[in-house]
């Protein structure tokens, strides 16, 4: 049995073994199976990849296998050493960094298979002129996307660890450069069809209009939109991975990145379902223009907040039958969801019934709040999504917000003026108290202020809401 065979084999193995991982994370209970199998089919699509490389090369297999070992040790160390320091609070904006790497490789691989054969398909007819046509439009498709996915995962980043505004940028007629920047693609996609040899020019012009039209695409998306966005990158990178494997004639990077960019897709559709937001109004931005900070106290018109202790709030749990914990970003900020599931757990051994309200975009990456809790070992029977607690609020005495603010603002269903009008949120104001940890009075990503801060039933707990809640159990 050839070499080729047996990678194909492998390859294989190696893609039923990814689409069991996506099945294994679509719960929490098989997340960690889920994890594993993708793992383990990476594993062997990087040892296939390998063996069919040091088979397939022109140069002395030594020589080749040194530099593929050299590429891996690089790879593994930078990646261990980010995996090791990155904190939980810093994964969106790593995850963000990464599509962009996933970009750039689609750009390069774009340039790589074009200067090979730089004459491929041009205007010649036959079967060979049509195969070589159909290479080209992979080549100059694969470069758009990747340069695309990788100034706008750049610009993510940066809103998404603080080094760029997280207000959108408004340019004037917008939409109508985005247009124009797509009809200019395609015009330049004519003439590199037809410049045979000479296709560079027109290729490295529609990079350097990708390029800026990525920059601009995200650079126009508020805060408030910026899950939304990461899912969106994600899709982005994996039709970039499936259009290099295209070039590259790869069939597990192609099945890989049509994994990878379709799950990617159906998420972000998901989300702005959950957030009330078509997918197309999110691309072309505009939402979350607020600058997300307000002097504590300074707006009369919302009314006055009433503010409580640590002892105050153990008193409140203390004759609580029920209590739903509902987390934010800034519990991962704070890292309190140590303290918060030591809380839990001796509630619990008290006999109150308590649980967990996830929203859909709580934190700043999908899924960011089950990680955290997962983390802190809470039992998984005590997390639920929205839609699973929203209608339980009523009969819940205690409600403690900790970090959370846009996912639980009334404004959603009560001010059609609102920015986040319509948006589904967890209706805590329905319970018999709530308690909000925060650290001031300032709005949220979306920049919108809360009214339920200012509702009689509501009392603010200031400070950091992990030395709160350690003063809560301490008090307990």
């Amino acid at each position: 049995m050839s070499v080729e065979s047996v990678v194909q084999a492998v390859y294989l193995v190696a893609a039923v073994l990814f689409v069991l991982s996506l099945a294994g994370l679509s719960k929490q209970e098989t997340a960690r199976r889920g994890v594993l199998l993708g793992m383990t089919g990476m594993g062997l699509a990087l040892v296939a990849t390998i063996a069919l490389a040091l088979d397939r090369s022109e140069r002395p297999v030594g020589v080749t296998a040194a530099l593929i070992l050299f590429v891996l040790l690089v790879g593994a160390a930078v990646g261990t050493w980010r995996a090791r320091t990155v904190e939980m609070t810093q994964m969106p904006e790593l995850i963000a960094l990464l599509h962009s790497f996933v970009g750039a490789a689609a750009v390069l691989v774009g340039f790589g298979s074009y200067l090979t054969d730089p004459g491929s398909g041009g205007s010649t007819g036959g079967a060979d002129g049509a195969g070589g046509t159909v290479h080209l439009v992979e080549v100059f498709l694969g470069v758009l996307i990747g340069a695309v996915t990788f100034t706008g995962s750049v610009v993510a980043f940066g809103k998404l660890s603080a080094r760029l505004r997280s207000s959108p940028l408004l340019l004037p007629g917008r939409n109508w450069l985005n247009l124009a920047a797509l009809v200019a693609c395609g015009a330049l996609l004519w003439w590199f069809l037809t410049a045979g040899e000479s296709g560079l020019v027109p290729l490295l012009l529609m990079t350097l209009v990708a390029l800026a039209l990525g920059w601009h695409l995200v650079a126009a998306i508020g805060g408030g939109d910026m899950p939304v966005v990461v899912s969106m990158l994600n899709s982005y990178s994996g039709w970039a991975a499936a259009a290099a494997g295209f070039m590259l004639g790869n069939d597990l990077l192609i099945i890989t990145g049509a994994l990878v960019g379709s799950s990617g897709a159906i998420l972000s559709y998901l989300m702005c379902r959950a957030m009330n937001r078509s997918f197309v109004s999110v691309i072309l931005g505009g939402y979350g223009t607020g600058t997300g900070v307000v002097a504590q106290g300074a707006p009369a018109e919302q009314g006055t907040y009433r503010e409580t202790t640590a002892l105050e709030v153990a008193d409140r749990l203390t004759a609580a039958r029920s209590v739903i914990v509902v987390p934010g970003y800034g519990m991962a900020v704070a890292k309190a969801q140590y303290p918060v599931a030591d809380l839990v757990a001796r509630l619990t051994a008290r006999g109150t019934t308590v649980r967990f309200g996830i929203h859909p975009v709580a934190g700043r990456l999908p899924g960011h709040m089950n990680v955290l809790l997962a983390e802190a070992k809470v039992p998984y029977d005590q997390v639920l999504g929205m839609d699973e607690i929203n209608d339980d609020f009523g009969d819940t005495d205690v409600v403690l917000v900790i970090g959370a603010n846009d996912t639980v603002n009334p404004a959603a269903q009560d001010d059609p003026a609102s920015p986040i009008a319509g948006m589904p949120v967890l209706e805590v104001w329905e319970a018999r108290e709530v308690v909000v940890f925060k650290r001031s009075m300032a709005t949220g990503y979306a920049g919108v202020q809360n009214p339920l801060f200012f509702r009689e039933n509501t009392a603010m707990l200031f400070g950091d809401a992990k030395d709160q809640v350690e003063l809560i159990v301490q008090a307990l």
